[in-house]
C-alpha cells in the first residue's frame, strides 16, 4: 500500500491545498493530511479548529486520513509507514525551502522520499497568510478557501473594530 503524507499548518486551508490533495491522492492508496501542532508557531486557528476545517473541506473524499501531529515529520513518516511526503510548490523560493527540508529529513531517515507538486498557476499566488490578511480587512475570500469553511474563516478573521478614517488612504499614495 502506497501511503503519502501531506503535512502543513493549514492556517487556514486554501483552495491550493485542496488542489494538491486532489492530485496527490491520485498517486497513492492513502493520503494522510497531517496538521502541524507546533506550540512554537503562532497560528490564527487552534490545531483542533484546523483539523475540523480540513475535515469539513474534504468531507466525502475517499482515500484520505486527517491527523494532527507535533514533532518531527520523520517520526510520523516512520509511524505511518509512508512511501513519500507531498509538498506543494508555488514559487522558486518554495522549491529552495522544500529541497532543504527534504535533504534534512533524508539525513534523519534515509528511506524518506519527497514528492514536489507545482501548484496550478491560478492558485499559485494564494497563501494562508494572504487569506488571513484579506479576511482581516473584511475582503471576499470565497474564491481562496473551500466553500465549506469560507464563512467560518471570514467571520473568525474579520476585524471587529472600525479603522479610524485617518488610516484609510483613498488616493493610493
Amino acid at each position: 500500500m502506497r501511503i503519502f503524507i501531506y503535512p502543513g499548518s493549514f492556517d487556514p486551508m486554501t483552495n491550493g491545498h485542496v488542489d494538491i490533495i486532489r492530485r496527490a491522492s491520485g498517486l497513492c492508496d492513502l493520503l494522510i493530511v497531517a496538521i502541524l501542532s507546533n506550540r512554537h508557531k503562532k497560528t490564527a486557528f487552534s490545531a483542533d479548529e484546523r483539523v475540523e476545517m480540513v475535515q469539513a473541506a474534504l468531507k466525502n473524499k475517499k482515500g484520505l486520513e486527517v491527523v494532527r501531529f507535533d514533532g518531527l515529520l520523520v517520526d510520523l513518516y516512520r509511524l505511518k509507514q509512508a512511501s513519500a511526503v507531498v509538498r506543494g510548490l508555488r514559487s522558486e523560493s518554495d522549491y529552495r525551502f522544500e529541497a532543504e527540508m527534504a535533504a534534512a529529513n533524508k539525513i534523519l531517515l534515509p528511506e524518506y522520499e519527497t514528492c514536489l507538486l507545482p501548484s496550478r498557476i491560478d492558485l499559485s499566488f494564494t497563501s494562508s497568510s494572504i487569506v488571513r490578511e484579506v479576511a482581516a480587512f473584511g475582503g471576499n475570500i470565497s474564491r481562496m478557501v473551500p466553500k465549506p469553511i469560507a464563512d467560518f474563516v471570514a467571520q473568525r478573521l474579520s476585524e471587529k473594530q472600525d479603522m479610524p478614517a485617518e488610516h484609510i488612504d483613498l488616493k493610493g499614495d
